[in-house]
């Protein structure tokens, strides 16, 4: 965030051109403008050639994008932990064992047949054993990304060590950071048979509910973990949990078989219905063109807009969020609107990116995806881009890899139109197969420069100029 600030400034003042807000005339005319203000006699807005003002009397009304776009930074919460895990080792003092497990750069599979074979005779050492081999074999295997294999490791230690505490929070853990909260259930529940008065138990299976949506649950896991050790962290996820749980008290709840909706009143059951319907449709699209299914119903809110704002609490350009549930704002609609639609597919997008990249695509990446997914293209913005990278008053793509929360409106607008630009770039290259590789690599490489050199075989200055020249010969000539 703070390497991006120092620009907005400028971009206030430069970028337009991307705005959302459409002026029609009473003549059919149309104008697309940004800051938009009517003083009663005259309605005056902005463009990439400066402000200007029509008299009211012309202007038949003023179409408004009331949900513009949402974060990414908040995007990134979905798969990012509402708390930390804890770093719980399941038996110390085993170095030997773990260099003998894992060398070479691979598993010695023959090694831990053999500890198997010693810890069939029930002794204590070779159980402890054959639990460090299992556990360093997991945890080199969660660094090469091969999550299924090491989810196997933990649970064929637990064949032989079923109440190591260590192993069952480790395996917990690693279900939820998959986002398998159901899954991480039985470990969990195994694990307080073990430990009733743990505090990382309560704190993990608050998590696990809080991820499951069942905010009553959430709330009593990390209350009774404060309870057994006070933590700042719990305490702020416990805070944001109960801010949710008194919002949607009286909410009405439906399902389908990917989604979890709450709404209030102010949504009627057919709207509610008819969201349900377009994200069932957005979900298998989105799922067909990223190659990944999230493994948990996705919670959907509908809100008031004040409801919005203050459970939020985001700036007042991001009209939706998504924070490991659809928080939309719904005030006043009664269908499902071209624009809700966007809004819907748009933030459905997150969800998929944050889980299959488990909370690590940069902010650009994300925004870039969900608004190419939206439907949304670069044609308004080409060249307000073009010109502003070319006199070097942009951030470039890396720049724009933290949050973009604290950016200004002007900024933001910015940021948005360029991550696109670059997305329809990397597709026009490589096709969508080019980005659903890149976010798999994300995942597990030490880097999103090594991720991009992975998948992509190019860098940073690679993309920012790709971006440009794409800019120039799709939209420019």
């Amino acid at each position: 965030m703070h390497r991006v600030a120092p620009v907005a400034a400028l971009l206030l003042l430069a970028v337009s051109s991307a705005a959302a807000d459409t002026i029609v005339l009473k003549n059919g005319r149309r104008i697309t403008a940004s800051n938009v203000t009517d003083d009663g006699e005259h309605v005056s807005y902005e463009t990439s050639a400066g402000r200007f003002s029509l008299p009211k009397s012309i202007v038949a009304r003023v179409e408004k994008d009331q949900f513009g776009y949402s974060s990414a930074a908040a995007a990134r919460a979905a798969a990012d932990p509402p708390v930390s895990a804890p770093q719980i080792e399941p038996v110390r003092g085993y170095d030997d064992v773990s260099r003998l497990a894992v060398h070479d750069d691979s598993i010695d599979f023959a090694y831990i047949a053999r500890l198997e074979g010693e810890a069939r005779s029930g002794s204590a050492l070779a159980i402890e054993k054959v639990a460090a081999a299992h556990y360093t074999a997991a945890q080199f295997l969660i660094t090469k990304g091969e999550i299924d294999p090491a989810i196997d490791h933990y649970r064929q230690a637990l064949t032989f060590a079923p109440d190591n505490l260590g192993l069952l929070l480790n395996l917990s853990v690693l279900y939820l950071r998959q986002s398998q909260f159901t899954a991480a259930l039985d470990p969990l529940a195994r694990a307080r048979r073990v430990a009733p008065n743990s505090a990382d138990v309560a704190k993990l299976t608050g998590w696990a509910y809080y991820g499951s949506n069942k905010m009553d649950i959430a709330v009593a896991e990390w209350r009774r973990a404060e309870h057994l050790h006070p933590d700042q962290e719990v305490e702020r996820a416990l805070a944001k949990a109960e801010r949710d749980k008194a919002e949607e008290e009286s909410y009405r709840e439906g399902e389908t078989a990917h989604f979890a909706l709450k709404h209030n009143g102010e949504a009627t059951p057919d709207l509610a219905r008819d969201i349900l319907h377009v994200l069932e449709d957005d979900f298998r699209d989105i799922e067909s063109q990223l190659g990944y299914t999230p493994p948990e119903a996705i919670g959907v809110i509908l809100y008031t807009n004040q409801a919005f704002a203050d459970i939020t609490r985001a700036p007042g350009w991001v009209g939706a969020l998504n924070d490991g549930r659809l928080r939309i704002p719904v005030q006043g609609l009664s269908s499902v609107t071209s624009e809700l639609a966007r809004v819907l597919k748009h933030e459905l997008t997150h969800s998929f990116i944050a889980q299959k990249t488990r909370g690590r695509a940069p902010t650009w990446l994300q925004e870039g995806v969900a608004q190419f997914m939206e439907g949304r293209r670069s044609n308004s913005s080409a060249g307000v881009l073009v010109e502003l990278v070319g006199q070097g008053r942009a951030p470039s793509l890396q720049m724009l890899e933290g949050s973009w929360m604290g950016l200004s409106g002007g900024a933001a607008t910015f940021a948005y139109a360029y991550a696109l630009a670059a997305i329809e770039a990397i597709i026009q290259n490589g096709g969508m197969s080019d980005i659903s590789r890149l976010l798999d690599r994300i995942s597990t490489a030490s880097s999103m420069d090594a991720a991009i050199r992975d998948a992509l075989h190019s860098d940073y200055s690679d993309l920012d100029q790709q971006t440009i020249a794409y800019l120039r010969h799709e939209y420019l000539r």
